[in-house]
């Protein structure tokens, strides 16, 4: 999360008392499912950085077997393994 979207949350939170349980609640609720898949996304990228990540760059003997011909790029830019979408 950049510091501009923190910056934003915090300005959601009270300015005439200090934040109670419900309003860390709040904030934190919205941040659960995003932060819950970029730890997904970081724990994976740890458990296969010697492995293929589905870049399309097929240096490695792996990349050619997941994804031959690069048939994941279709499915945008970026590591596509890493992001979840194996075939």
């Amino acid at each position: 999360m950049s510091l501009d979207e923190v910056r934003t949350a915090f300005a959601t939170l009270p300015t005439d008392r200090a934040p109670d349980k419900a309003d860390w609640q709040r904030l934190s609720a919205s941040w659960h499912a995003r932060l819950s898949d970029r730890i997904e996304r970081l724990a994976r990228l740890r458990d296969g950085l010697a492995s293929c990540i589905g870049c399309g760059c097929l240096s490695t003997d792996i990349c050619p077997l997941r994804n031959p011909g690069d048939r994941l790029a279709a499915r945008g830019p970026g590591p596509r393994i890493l992001l979840g979408d194996e075939t």
